[in-house]
């Protein structure tokens, strides 16, 4: 039950036969009404004549049997009747009781005569001296019902069939285009992330394939995006690696104490450097994939803020560097508080690195048009032209002084956007130094 096709031609199929089966009984009660309007009028025809007739006609009619006569056509119905005058039974054919067929004063009326239902009409005469009342089998109407349904709907029954193969074919022809999709899709592989042609494709189908190219162009992104990591990654591992086996065969081939132990230094420094070299990979590989912000819940920045400040203090304190935080109240924003730590961390921990000893360093929070975090040093700051260039990732700028990977503002950048914030590099306001800002818009 899982194929369109076998869904749609059962839904159709079994449409039809309800329409079909409720067209039958309405065709019926219609047919029934008519026959029964009809038979009716031939009744009171039937009676007016009768009431016309004499008493010495009718008695001779009675006599031949004329009442019961042979049907001559085979709708044709028997009759029963009975003339009364104010309270005796004058005449009656034989096919009549001899009591009333029907208690009713006048008109039309249902009765059993013999166990059978008839249709009685009860009748007066225009003096009210007689009254008539002409009656004839129910059955026959209802046999007459049926045979005008059954003659009416028959050629329909007869081409219900055709109609189901005709609705196979016609859903065959009509689902030709999502198995020329399938078909495509199929046979693409994970290096063929091309959008799919979009001719020929059906309308109803279109928001699913632009979704599915949609997929497929974030899926070569994310692929691509994948590949330079990688590359990168592997040419800046590779240095620090080279470095420290140098340095090992240095420590192994060295017979004075001073060199080797000079060598093994530089080994323990090159390991804190690949180490955090790593942890920067690991974290910029976790924030890179696309979020859902379904997750996200209410942060305060100033809170926050203040825990990652407390956090780094003593990395501060070790550079005489003065830490402070400026803030104002209702600086919340919906987002993630892991990768929030991360970002601010990591621009903290920049500008710590950056700032001479002596220096300071002020995170500030507020909301002015706008959430904006900013973090501002009196470090050497970056010039406008290299500033694009530090939000990439293993890019550094020479003569720094200072160990590094590059991937701090790329980390940064990446959780930035993630959370519908910009970023941007500005110059210190208070005069030499570097102020980081990042904007989430107002809403």
């Amino acid at each position: 039950m899982n194929s369109v096709r076998i869904r749609l031609i059962l839904f159709l199929t079994i449409s039809l036969g309800l329409a079909w089966l409720v067209a039958a009984w309405f065709t019926h009660i219609e047919s029934r009404e008519e026959i029964d309007r009809l038979f009716d009028a031939q009744l009171a025809q039937s009676a007016q004549v009768l009431l016309g007739t004499t008493r010495h006609e009718l008695h001779e009619r009675i006599e031949r049997g004329d009442d019961e006569v042979s049907a001559s056509h085979e709708y044709e119905q028997k009759l029963a009747f009975q003339i009364w005058d104010e309270k005796n039974l004058l005449v009656r054919s034989s096919a009549a009781p001899a009591s009333a067929m029907s208690l009713r004063a006048e008109g039309y009326s249902e009765a059993l005569i013999n166990g059978q239902p008839w249709r009685v009409l009860t009748k007066w005469d225009a003096r009210h001296e007689f009254m008539i009342q002409v009656a004839e089998p129910l059955a026959g109407r209802e046999s007459l019902a049926h045979h005008i349904t059954f003659k009416m709907l028959l050629p329909t029954f007869i081409a219900l069939p055709v109609l189901v193969l005709l609705i196979w074919f016609g859903v065959g022809a009509g689902l030709r285009p999502l198995q020329a999709l399938k078909r495509e899709i199929k046979q693409r592989t994970a290096n063929h992330l091309q959008a799919v042609a979009m001719r020929g494709v059906p309308e109803e189908v279109l928001p699913l394939v632009n979704a599915l190219n949609d997929l497929f162009a974030r899926l070569e992104l994310a692929f691509e995006g994948e590949r330079r990591f990688t590359a990168d990654a592997a040419h800046e591992l590779r240095t620090p690696l080279a470095a420290l086996k140098i340095q090992a065969q240095v420590a192994m081939r060295s017979t004075d104490l001073d060199e080797r132990q000079q060598a093994l230094e530089n080994v323990l420094r090159g390991v804190d450097r690949a180490t955090r070299l790593v942890e920067q990979l690991l974290t910029l590989a976790r924030v890179d994939p696309e979020t859902a912000s379904a997750g996200y819940k209410p942060v305060d920045l100033a809170a926050l803020a203040a825990m990652v400040i407390t956090d780094l203090a003593p990395l501060a304190h070790a550079k005489q560097i003065e830490l402070s935080l400026t803030h104002k109240a209702n600086c919340h924003i919906l987002g993630d508080d892991a990768q929030l730590r991360l970002l601010l961390r990591n621009l903290l921990d920049n500008a710590i690195r950056y700032t001479p000893a002596g220096g300071q360093v002020s995170v500030s929070v507020f909301n002015l048009a706008g959430i904006r975090l900013e973090v501002q040093d009196t470090g050497p700051g970056i010039a406008v032209a290299e500033r694009e260039h530090v939000l990439q990732r293993f890019y550094r700028i020479a003569g720094t002084g200072e160990e590094g990977s590059g991937l701090g503002l790329s980390i940064v950048r990446r959780i930035a956007q993630l959370h519908g914030a910009q970023l941007a590099l500005k110059d210190n306001k208070a005069g030499q130094g570097l102020r980081v800002c990042v904007i989430w818009p107002k809403d």
